[in-house]
């Protein structure tokens, strides 16, 4: 009977251990998934005099996974519905008091479940929304304008959030394009922390002052957190206008930051976009403390026979001898190269001449090229990783909405289906 016992303790204790899985584990996965499943039934939040259908979808800027349930995923919203006006540097808000929110989705006989909405709050408890900053506050120069016409005000609880990852604590770290800012969230959205480049944020902490140069609409588009939990990493979208947009017209570098949740300290590195035509990179995973997967696209619909897409790749990179570009100053344009920023060195060529070395980047995945079937999205934009090197991947709908090309909403249908965008997660095994 002690033999049996012991034996049944063995058993217990690696039944145990094998069942805790890390990132890029090479153990099977206690669910299968799917090639693709699709968010069921998204509610409507409002139909335009046009009879335009705006859904509370939304849900594919960044997904993130839950370590206790396989089944789970986190998957964060925009700012919300959106459009651009007539005037220079405006824009149409659809839903002003629209609450940017992560939505906690359940895979379910091949689908996605809504079980549950955390909507994102400041820290009194009140909810933000996605209305621009005020200037000095992460401003980024747009005038906001609701369906009647009517200017909205800047808001100091507006949000652009586009990045997520989920601490081992639950709670939430969200990336946002308008300070930019990093948000730290308990789980239920509550703030516990502001970050930004001003020091205007919840807590007082700081991002170097150069990140404030980031192009509107194009700031900290992707966050991760390493394996251990102590460092976050957040990637810009396109280069930043630093100095100026001109300067920086041909310019392929992009930066990341790394920042030490403990003590707020900062590294940063330089990355090369693949080409001066994509929006640019939509989002970075870690597969461990150095090494990462981004997400660089184009922004045209793939399956589109009339203008289709021709590039959305997965790369990996690893920052262990890339150059730390930081700049002990804190300088408004940061460290200077020959009198320049690293942004106006625009290339490899540049980056190379001013002794610079950008983070390493090799080919993981080709959505156009390795799916079992075409992908037809347009917004590429979430990236997680599950076990057994299982790379989830989320495409923004938009709110199933798009710009009719007069100040207005048209309803986003994709060209290869014919049919509404809706949130997917696209589950591809990938080698690392």
């Amino acid at each position: 009977m002690k033999k049996e016992l012991i034996l049944l303790g063995l058993m217990v204790f690696f039944g145990m251990v094998s069942c805790k899985k890390n990132p890029g584990d090479s153990e099977p996965n206690a669910i299968t998934y799917p090639d693709m499943a699709e968010a069921t039934d998204p509610s409507i939040l409002f139909t335009t005099a046009s009879g335009v259908k705006v859904y509370n979808g939304g849900f594919g800027s960044a997904v993130a996974t839950d370590p206790n349930d396989a089944a789970v995923f986190y998957m964060l919203t925009d700012r919300g519905s959106n459009v651009a006006g007539q005037l220079a540097n405006s824009i149409i808000i659809g839903k002003p008091d629209f609450d940017p929110q992560i939505g906690k989705f359940r895979l379910k006989d091949g689908k996605l479940i809504l079980e549950q909405t955390i909507e994102l709050k400041n820290a009194a408890g009140g909810k933000l929304n996605g209305i621009p900053n005020p200037v000095g506050m992460g401003a980024s120069g747009e005038t906001a304008y609701d369906l009647n016409g009517q200017v909205i005000a800047p808001s100091a609880d507006g949000i652009d959030s586009e990045g997520l990852v989920r601490a081992a604590d639950g709670s939430f770290w969200i990336s946002d394009e308008y300070g930019p800012h990093i948000a730290h969230f308990d789980a239920s959205g509550k703030t516990i922390e502001r970050i930004n480049p001003f020091g205007t944020g919840t807590g007082g902490r700081k991002i170097p002052a150069v990140f404030a140069k980031r192009r509107a609409n194009r700031g900290m588009e992707g966050l991760a957190i390493t394996p251990d939990g102590k460092t976050l990493v957040g990637m810009m979208q396109s280069p930043m206008y630093n100095p100026s947009k001109n300067a920086v017209s041909n310019s392929t570098v992009l930066r990341i930051l790394t920042f030490d949740i403990a003590t707020g300290a900062t590294k940063q590195y330089a990355y090369l976009m693949d080409n001066t035509t994509l929006t640019g990179v939509s989002d970075i995973v870690a597969v461990n403390a150095t090494t990462f997967l981004t997400i660089e696209r184009d922004g045209l619909f793939g399956g589109d026979t009339t203008n289709p897409a021709a590039f959305k790749k997965v790369f990996k990179i690893d920052i262990s001898n890339a150059t730390d570009i930081s700049d002990a100053a804190d300088g408004a344009t940061g460290k200077l190269y020959g009198g320049k920023t690293v942004e106006e060195l625009n290339n490899q060529a540049g980056l190379t001449a001013a002794g610079i070395a950008p983070v390493s980047k090799t080919l993981v995945l080709d959505l156009l090229k390795d799916l079992p079937s075409v992908y037809p999205h347009d917004k590429a934009e979430g990236l997680a990783l599950l076990p057994g090197n299982i790379l989830v991947i989320s495409n923004d709908d938009d709110f199933g909405v798009v710009d009719n090309g007069a100040s207005g909403f048209a309803q986003k249908i994709l060209p290869l289906t014919k049919a509404v965008d809706r949130n997917r997660l696209y589950f591809v095994k990938v080698k690392l």
